[in-house]
């Protein structure tokens, strides 16, 4: 895999393949979304199922109205206020986005990423570009061009290296179809910062049977080595450490930058910020130095913790159990 100029990722997908682009959360494997055959190079690329949607990634608000229906004017405002940002906009789609993008919904998810290579890309193109993370399905989410050459290797022609991603988790998808506009997945932009502009806002149930939007269904986010979320005090983190590595397992702890004590006696201890800039990154990090099992503490950050029960598919240690 190269390092494409724009230029060459233009002509790339100009001519209906895949590559790898950054954005401002996560780097993302983009094909032309008006085009089933480039499409479909991406679900083959990443083993992604079928039913699981794609985002589709433009770069200004007129594209908006030539691949949907029936906006509000709610939605014109977050558009307003948000992009180009890690806000991803369902609406209703008016059938230009091939329907393996939508997985055959109504809808078609939008955002404008803040990153300028790939507006520089989308602008020199003018088509949209369908752009799922640039990893295999269900791994960390890369963000940096480095993560993007570990999963793909040789299976896409390409990336454009954008540096690493400043916000690094993914966007926020709020589907403004619904009768109260709700939040299919946390990201980027909370929930108090949307009702500042629009009012009431829903959250929805992350476990219906088909997803309306990327990281509602399936486990994502897993790195290699088993993950665990654990509740309760020092003592008990201690004593999980402890147990598994009795096993012979190497251990490794994540932990918040505001966590007071730290040393809980792992093998490899990872620091990740509030608001999870690093969390990809020292998942992949952990594999890299051979951990088995990854012990996370309760983050506050709510964004932080839907991607942690994501990747833990759940599992959680807690003290009360014991």
């Amino acid at each position: 895999m190269k390092n494409l100029t724009l230029a060459e990722a233009a002509e790339l997908l100009l001519s209906g393949e895949v590559v790898a682009i950054p954005t401002e959360t996560v780097y993302g494997l983009a094909a032309d979304a008006t085009s089933s055959v480039a499409v479909s190079k991406i679900f083959k690329t990443k083993g992604r199922p079928a039913d699981n949607p794609l985002i589709v990634h433009i770069s200004n608000i007129a594209q908006v109205d030539a691949l949907a229906c029936d906006i509000s004017a709610s939605a014109r405002l977050l558009m307003e206020t948000f992009w180009p940002g890690p806000l991803t906009i369902i609406l209703k789609t008016n059938g230009v986005v091939s329907k393996l993008v939508t997985a055959d919904l109504a809808t078609v998810g939008l955002r404008i990423p803040n990153h300028k290579l790939t507006l520089a890309l989308l602008q020199a193109i003018k088509i949209p570009l369908a752009a799922p993370s640039a990893n295999l399905s269900g791994k960390p989410s890369p963000t940096s061009a480095a993560h993007v050459k570990h999963d793909l290797k040789q299976l896409i022609p390409g990336v454009v290296d954008g540096g690493v991603c400043q916000v690094g988790l993914e966007s926020t998808v709020i589907d403004m179809t619904a009768k109260i506009p709700t939040i299919l997945r946390p990201g980027g932009i909370c929930k108090q910062q949307i009702e500042a502009v629009i009012g009431q806002v829903a959250v929805a149930d992350a476990t219906a049977a088909k997803p309306r939007a990327p990281g509602m269904k399936y486990t994502h986010y897993s790195p290699d080595a088993r993950v665990y979320l654990v509740k309760g005090s020092v003592e008990h983190f201690r004593k999980t450490v402890a147990s598994f590595q009795a096993k012979n397992l190497k251990v490794g702890v994540m932990h918040s930058e505001n966590t007071s004590e730290h040393d809980v006696g792992a093998d490899v201890i990872k620091t990740v910020d509030q608001q999870g800039q690093r969390l990809y990154a020292a998942m992949r990090e952990f594999d890299a130095d051979g951990v088995a099992v990854i012990l996370c503490e309760f983050f506050t950050d709510d964004v932080v913790m839907n991607r942690l029960l994501k990747a833990s598919e759940e599992r959680i240690l807690s003290e009360m159990e014991n």
